[in-house]
């Protein structure tokens, strides 16, 4: 590999980190996601997505004007096979403050479903609900996972098709029971951006075999769909996800976000006036 490859690969490299930590640091800014004092639990799952969440929170605590802890947490599930020395082991080299909680979801999950049928939702509750009591009982502020634009934008049309819901993730939540509140720093970034840069940055991977490879679950379906449309239409997920943060209600049909039965109330008699206003808007289209 000569020189010149060498320094494009590494500029590339860079604009590649800064626009990662670009999208982090709006997303954070957006959403008022981390305040100063805030003691931030990041949920490490040996990941691509939670590896690149990690390192860029990391920077974003070292330059930004506010003070947040940040403390690395795994939940090792008990999974045959599941390498429990990867992540002590890279948490230690990088110095970051970590705790694994040990507990066996494994056996539950593979009791409770039947084999063959989706995993995933079971396990994300138990999981979820082991985070969030580690949580309440160690003083989180916030509880940062990694979801990136890509997972946000899948979830929204896998409620569409099978829940009959518009509903994703929101980039902040209060948890139900409103003890715990959970950010998704990754929001505004890419899938594509973060394989990049996981491949780049070498993190020790540790893929989920929980479940198989479950090829044919409803989110890849919905993956596979998305990334059609997209490679066809380049732009289009970005302008999905900025429809999910530009709602008009009054243009919907759900009856608690709008109060459409008092309509009538609301309308007012016409001055004369409305003719003459509607045909000065129109006057730019019709003049193209």
């Amino acid at each position: 590999m000569t020189d010149e490859t060498l320094v494009k690969q590494q500029r590339e490299f860079n604009k590649l980190r800064k626009r990662l930590r670009r999208n982090v640091g709006q997303a954070i800014a957006d959403y008022n996601m981390i305040q100063d004092g805030d003691k931030v639990m990041v949920c490490l799952s040996g990941g691509k997505d939670s590896y690149t969440m990690l390192d860029i929170l990391i920077n974003l605590r070292d330059h930004a004007p506010i003070n947040f802890e940040l403390i690395a947490v795994n939940l090792d599930q008990k999974q045959p096979g599941f390498p429990e020395h990867v992540l002590p082991e890279y948490l230690a080299s990088i110095g970051v403050p970590y705790h694994i909680i040990e507990k066996d979801t494994y056996s539950i999950v593979k009791e409770v479903v039947p084999e063959g049928k989706t995993t995933c939702g079971i396990c994300s509750r138990l999981r979820r609900g082991s985070l969030y009591g580690y949580a309440r009982q160690n003083g989180i502020t916030k509880i940062a996972l990694g979801h990136h634009r890509d997972d946000i934008i899948e979830t929204l049309f896998l409620n569409i098709f099978y829940g009959s819901k518009i509903k994703a993730m929101p980039p902040k939540l209060l948890s139900d029971d409103k003890t715990n509140i959970v950010i998704r720093p990754l929001c505004y970034a890419k899938e594509s951006d973060i394989v990049k840069y996981s491949d780049a940055m070498q993190f020790p991977i540790i893929p989920c075999n929980l479940c198989g490879s479950q090829e044919n679950l409803q989110r890849q379906v919905i993956k596979d769909m998305l990334q059609g449309w997209e490679k066809e239409h380049p732009g289009r997920l970005e302008n999905i996800f900025r429809s999910i943060q530009n709602l008009s209600p009054s243009q919907l049909a759900d009856l608690d976000l709008f109060n459409f039965t008092d309509l009538e109330q609301q309308r007012q008699q016409p001055t004369g006036e409305e003719d003459q206003r509607f045909n000065e808007m129109q006057q730019p289209a019709l003049a193209r």
